[in-house]
């Protein structure tokens, strides 16, 4: 049996970018030097287009409010942009239920997002939203690669994932960060009062 008839897929890497990665990570100064590494990477195997990171900040029975705190083009999607997405069936998959979501083509980018006239005006013609999850299954951020083929093939998938499970102590960390000084200066607020 061959490894197509078994469902598994051989994703080629190239090695000087993939020990690139490996060697510096650990190293990296903070949540912006670990996502620049994972950009250059992303770029090298995937060619051009956008990644972010948007944290889950507030869910509620009708919408969740997501906020941007990574960006690879930061003029066209700035961090600290937030978005306020309805419940929808992709609202649902992804940050409720913490399941990949992959959006390939211009209708399915229109069917999911409200900004996809700038999105194809980039010349991003697919998406993989990763959901960056806690132990207990919970997403408490998402993981998005846009590129500009109209469909990801399996290697790319296993890349984009590879890359998010990578990111996603880093982003947790770094969340766990802006928490942490959040309630500091709360703190030294009402010391203050």
């Amino acid at each position: 049996m061959s490894d197509s008839e078994r469902g598994e897929v051989l994703v080629s890497l190239p090695a000087d970018a993939f020990s690139v990665l490996c060697e510096r990570l650990p190293r990296a100064e903070g949540f912006d030097d670990s996502m620049g590494l994972a950009e250059r990477f992303r770029q090298t195997v995937l060619g051009d287009g956008l990644m972010t990171v948007n944290r889950v900040h507030a869910a509620s029975e009708r919408d969740v409010l997501l906020q941007r705190i990574w960006s690879s083009r930061p003029q066209e999607y700035p961090v600290g942009g937030t978005k306020l997405k309805s419940m929808t069936n992709w609202t649902r998959q992804l940050l409720l239920r913490g399941e990949l979501f992959i959006g390939e083509g211009l209708g399915a980018l229109q069917d999911v997002f409200d900004d996809a006239q700038l999105i194809t005006s980039m010349g991003l013609r697919a998406v993989m939203n990763v959901p960056l999850v806690r132990q207990d299954g919970s997403c408490f951020a998402t993981f998005n690669v846009l590129g500009t083929r109209e469909r990801w093939t399996t290697g790319d998938q296993v890349v984009i994932r590879l890359l998010a499970e990578l990111m996603r102590p880093q982003a947790a960390g770094y969340l766990a960060d802006m928490a942490a000084s959040a309630r500091s200066h709360q703190k030294a607020m009402s010391t203050h009062s």
